[in-house]
């Protein structure tokens, strides 16, 4: 039974009904809401103020509505934004990286919504006593408060220094639109130079005399095509194209080395990757290390004398670890080095100078492997928890026996380690500090698994509270993703606590299409095998109903982007699951995005989703669960939908579109709800702060269908 919450507000928005009609593959389809795609949405993307009249006045509308609809939770709110700031370390600092003669780190001011990028020597930042730092060594680099102030939206990609430490470039996006500029900036003088490079995205790195950096220019589909030299003190429109890719389904980003001997300009797709180097010495034209081919990823990372590959090569479904020459120009020199093993999934490479350092996942649970480069003599970093996550940190230098890592699980705060991989001795150098007070004793955490619809076990990680009834009675909000292979980690949010403190549960379904279970949860969930996510989250839910830990109609289901898609899916299919459902940016309109091949992401899509254009069965797989074609007359949970006006990821006539078709076919009297940010895009606010309140307007929204407000 759905939450007799029913909205306070006025009737809700109605939007005009001007039908698109066209034919594909024999097929017609037909489009009521078409017309809220600006026409010249690539300008609002860049300029929101161009957004027509008419579309901005609906969307208004809805904002206004959903604001009316959340008014008798201002209260709540305001106090899960204090509880979750109260959680929030506001002076924190990240543990420096050590570079040279310094050490490089990020902190937060009291109060302050942006990071300021600062350095200090590194004998101050590693000093054993802390009365030794000396806090006059600090110097800031970039003020991002001081940066972002007057503005409406601003967050910053990459700060990159140059290998002699005189200088950073620095890149900003201020509109939400994922165009970044890049500026230069001298640190004696503190000032930044005349330099201005617009239209950028996916890396900067630094020639090594310093004089000029790569970086990747975005075209006019916002798609990244272009690796550019741009000198330093030169107009950007002289800048040299070094690299061009040509397939419009293309990825395009560039790193450094960490010996910094060079750039790697990285291409790929979702199945396919190709890898170049630029030697940042003697510059000229980059090269190749082994051609594209269908189907083969990989990856390099440089060891000096040769390179790593991790690549599926061969069949190696979870990745296998290959090495080759530094001069290596195609595949026919690759060796193998460590093989693949079924059900262990290779994540991540780091190169150090006497070590060879890998991520890898089994059974769910991450650890790192370590091994000698001279010996091959291998062992294990792991952790006994029942689910946790690790991450590898690359730090910036290359000659070192230090390796750092960060741990965390549902009921332990964030640590970072450094570890010495010759005396394999652990130093602490930070834990995650919850101010307001966290005991792990409070919360339970457990991982099982439900059966899907085709006997697959899908995991599930839960938190809750202990002595938290188990009879049915708890709600629940359960949480899912499953696209891209991206996993998600079962570590330490304190933002949710919010929500277990007040008797919900809190699960997470790592359902097919993201990778917890190794590649092959990914392909089961990709294309013609995408209705896998669906049944595996239904599934899940179906679980935790008859293990008594919620019951039907008492869950709160969540999902952003992809994940969104995932919401609009069990929307459809299993309404009756669900109190309400949170879908955050969401890719509910499928077909008619991948129909498209002018939005910046549909070719580089179509290898995840498959190409409609092109397939008739693609169409068809898409248009069996594409969320917004399969609306139909049922009786729908509250749903609250997010988005950005000038996100680049997902439009925001995607969700606006799939509300106002869900209102023409509700037959339930649970509230539709829509919110558009008007001023920034895919991420939502920029500032740490001002991102609290759009949580805890979902968290509001959570609450009030859990009836725990």
């Amino acid at each position: 039974m759905h939450s007799p919450v029913k909205s306070s507000a006025a009737a809700s928005p109605r939007a005009e009904k001007k039908t698109l009609r066209r034919r594909f593959h024999g097929i017609d389809i037909a489009d009521d809401y078409a017309w809220l795609k600006a026409d010249n949405w690539q300008e609002v993307i860049r300029h929101p103020e161009q957004l027509p009249e008419n579309i901005a006045g609906y969307l208004k509308a809805e904002n206004a509505y959903s604001e009316a609809w959340l008014a008798p939770y201002r209260n709540l709110q305001e106090k899960l934004v204090t509880e979750m700031r109260g959680r929030i370390k506001e002076d924190e600092q990240s543990v420096p990286v050590p570079h040279g003669p310094f050490a490089y780190y990020t902190r937060f001011r009291q109060g302050g919504e942006q990071p300021i990028f600062c350095r200090t020597t590194r004998a101050s930042a590693f000093a054993a006593d802390e009365k030794s730092r000396d806090a006059s060594d600090e110097t800031i680099m970039l003020d991002g408060d001081k940066e972002a102030a007057g503005k409406n939206y601003f967050r910053i990609g990459d700060v990159e220094h140059t290998p002699d430490h005189t200088q950073i470039a620095w890149s900003y996006d201020d509109k939400g639109s994922e165009f970044y500029t890049i500026s230069v900036r001298d640190l004696g003088s503190e000032q930044d130079l005349a330099d201005r490079v617009p239209n950028t995205g996916g890396g900067i790195v630094w020639q090594a005399d310093g004089k000029a950096f790569y970086y990747v220019r975005l075209n006019e589909e916002h798609r990244p095509q272009f690796v550019c030299r741009h000198v330093v003190g030169t107009g950007a429109s002289a800048d040299e194209i070094i690299y061009e890719e040509k397939d419009s389904g293309f990825f395009v980003s560039v790193s450094g080395t960490l010996t910094g001997r060079f750039a790697i300009i990285s291409c790929h797709d979702h199945e396919t990757s190709e890898n170049w180097v630029i030697d940042l010495h003697k510059g000229g034209a980059p090269r190749c290390i082994a051609k594209r081919k269908k189907g083969r990823i990989y990856g390099i990372a440089d060891g000096m004398d040769e390179f790593f590959i991790l690549t599926n090569a061969d069949g190696a479904e979870d990745f296998k670890i290959m090495r080759a020459p530094a001069d290596a120009s195609d595949d026919t020199s690759w060796q193998e080095l460590i093989p693949a093993r079924n059900g262990v999934y290779r994540l991540m490479l780091l190169v150090k100078e006497k070590h060879l350092i890998r991520l890898e996942r089994e059974n769910g649970l991450p650890r790192i492997v370590v091994r000698e480069r001279a010996t091959g003599v291998e062992y294990v970093i792991a952790f006994d928890e029942e689910a946790y996550t690790l991450g590898l940190r690359t730090g910036m230098e290359y000659e070192t026996q230090d390796l750092r890592f960060a741990y965390a699980s549902p009921t332990t705060p964030g640590e970072v380690w450094d570890y010495d991989m010759e005396s394999r001795e652990r130093v602490l150098r930070k834990r995650e500090v919850v101010p307001s007070g966290h005991n792990s004793e409070d919360y339970t955490t457990r991982r099982f698994f439900a059966r899907s619809h085709d006997g697959a076990e899908v995991p599930i990680t839960l938190l809750m509270r202990k002595g938290t009834k188990l009879d049915g009675s708890a709600p629940l909000y359960l949480y899912g993703y499953g696209s891209y292979g991206h996993a998600i980690g079962a570590d330490f949010r304190t933002n949710p606590l919010s929500l277990v403190d007040r008797g919900v549960i809190y699960a997470i379904a790592h359902v097919r299409g993201g990778a917890e279970k190794g590649r092959h949860w990914y392909l089961d969930g990709k294309r013609e095998k995408k209705p896998n996510t669906f049944h595996d989250f239904i599934a899940a839910a179906e679980h935790l109903i008859a293990q008594k830990y919620t019951s039907k109609g008492k869950i709160v289901a969540h999902g952003g982007s992809a994940g969104g898609m995932l919401m609009g899916a069990i929307a459809n299919m299993r309404p009756d699951l669900f109190a309400g459902i949170v879908a955050e940016v969401p890719f509910v309109d499928v077909l008619n995005t991948m129909l498209d091949n002018t939005l910046p992401l549909t070719p580089p899509e179509w290898p995840e989703w498959g190409n409609p254009i092109e397939s008739a069965d693609a169409f068809n797989v898409i248009r069996g669960y594409s969320p917004y074609d399969q609306v139909t007359s049922q009786n729908y949970p509250a749903i609250f939908a997010l988005g950005g006006l000038t996100d680049p990821r997902v439009t925001y006539w995607e969700p606006a579109k799939w509300v106002a078709k869900l209102r023409d076919y509700n037959t339930s009297q649970n509230p539709l709800l829509l919110k558009i940010n008007m001023s920034a895009g895919h991420g939502g606010s920029s500032g740490r702060f001002k991102h609290l309140e759009e949580i805890a307007e979902v968290y509001a929204f959570v609450l009030a269908m859990s009836g725990k407000t």
